[in-house]
């Protein structure tokens, strides 16, 4: 059986529409199956099978009407029909220029197949997240490289698989763009608080959310604005818990995550600070509402309702800045960042954190100049405990405070504990209550004892 296309659509033009979009249609097609297969797991891929393959798709498609009309107006014009060239290949001729002509577009498409792989491989690097904007994302950035997540790429947890988050990704992304182009990014940036993925497209990959961890032991170590910066260690034994159904309804921190229990709550502002409503549904299905007196019907309808999962309490796991100058001094300290030999040395490391400084370049010579004004009257200050000093101080404040984007201590809310930031009492409270009087508890020894 023989296909013949219409007259009007056999012209150069329709016939080079018809390849291409027939073309498209069987890459579009085999990279859809790989993809459902689990073969494609880059999710920068997917502007490959959603964007450029559907373009090119289309681009074929009107090509051909294109060329339909292009024909029709050479016959109203009685022009005659275009002439196809006549390749003969016994001619040496003919045989030499297709035998180029095909050479050089294999070369073509081996340079473009490793020119899109490099340009995927970069974008999906957390140097192209960090860098390709780098005043806008530098505070980002310099968090993640300290973080325990210093090795999992932005994009695993940014952008996520499908097709919809990465079209999600990506309609923001043109947003930023744009912002940037016409020096109108905010400063400081906003936490990406609802555009995050679900913790099971992204904590779960690697996490078990089932997973007991029983009891786990920190200290924390604060030092004394005295002379000696006398060191204090509180230990805490933290009742991280969990639980799954084999082992019955879970305990400690993490039964918030236990798959038999659900956990809703409806936040009446962006960073999910404020969250005046509680639903809690247990394993066989009772449930229980806590409110906050006051809270209007209104206001919970404005609000968003989530169901709770990991990222609401780990709502920084990548990019944690420390809370305070204070809360840094004491971990550099802790960790031998900064030395505790030389006098009043966590005062004065506070003092010259605190300082307001217009640059980045005006902090790091302002700190060096505070503490070596501060040391130069101490006869025998060691040389060396002060080239430390400055140099574990002027660290911690690249760590944590970036003038260009506003970003300063406490600038973005960390959900874990409750020192710095409202945390676990924005429910653990004792005002969120039931219809029966029955509070959401305040009860320390429910997370932690002290041994």
């Amino acid at each position: 059986m023989r296909l013949d296309l219409p007259s009007a659509a056999r012209n150069p033009i329709s016939l080079i529409g018809v390849a291409i979009a027939t073309a498209m249609a069987v890459v579009f097609f085999v990279l859809l199956a790989l993809e459902m297969g689990g073969q494609l797991r880059n999710p920068y891929l997917g502007l490959l099978l959603f964007v450029a393959v559907p373009a090119g798709f289309l681009i074929g498609l009107l090509l051909i009407p294109l060329g339909i009309w292009r024909q029709h107006r050479r016959r109203a014009a009685g022009r005659a029909a275009e002439e196809w060239p006549v390749i003969d290949l016994r001619l040496p001729r003919t045989r030499t220029v297709m035998f180029t002509v095909a050479l050089m577009t294999c070369f073509n498409i081996l340079v473009f197949s490793l020119a899109a792989y490099g340009a995927v491989h970069h974008m999906e690097s957390a140097e192209f997240c960090g860098t390709t904007c780098h005043s806008t994302m530098e505070p980002e950035y310099a968090a993640y490289q300290v973080s325990p997540h210093a090795r999992v790429a932005c994009v695993s947890c940014h952008v996520g698989p499908g097709a919809g988050a990465l079209v999600e990704s990506k309609v923001a992304g043109t947003r930023q763009l744009w912002q940037l182009f016409t020096n109108n990014v905010p400063a400081p940036v906003p936490a990406p608080v609802r555009t995050m993925r679900p913790a099971r497209e992204t904590c779960e990959n690697c996490h078990w959310p089932e997973k007991s961890h029983g009891d786990k032991l920190r200290q924390i170590r604060e030092y004394a604005d005295d002379e000696k910066s006398t060191e204090t260690v509180t230990t805490l034994q933290l009742h991280v818990g969990g639980g799954r159904a084999e082992l019955g309804v879970g305990s400690g921190i993490h039964w918030h995550m236990n798959i038999d229990n659900r956990v809703e709550y409806i936040a009446t502002e962006a960073e999910r600070q404020t969250i005046p409503w509680v639903k809690f549904t247990d394993r066989s299905g009772r449930t229980r509402e806590y409110t906050v007196e006051g809270t209007t019907p209104e206001q919970l309808a404005q609000g968003e309702r989530r169901t709770m999962d990991c990222i609401d309490c780990h709502n920084r796991p990548a990019h944690t800045f420390d809370p305070s100058a204070e809360r840094a001094a004491d971990t550099a300290m802790a960790l031998g960042q900064m030395p505790r030999d030389l006098p009043f040395a966590r005062r004065e490391a506070v003092t010259a954190l605190k300082a307001d400084y217009a640059s980045t370049d005006a902090a790091m010579a302002g700190i060096d100049a505070r503490l070596r004004e501060a040391y130069r009257p101490q006869a025998g200050a060691s040389p060396e405990a002060l080239a430390r000093i400055i140099a574990g101080v002027q660290g911690v404040y690249a760590r944590n405070v970036f003038p260009a984007m506003k970003v300063a201590w406490s600038t973005y809310p960390n959900n874990i504990g409750h020192v710095a930031f409202p945390g676990c009492f924005r429910c653990h409270d004792e005002n969120h209550k039931a219809a029966d009087g029955t509070a959401i508890k305040q009860d320390c020894e429910s997370c932690h004892a002290m041994p």
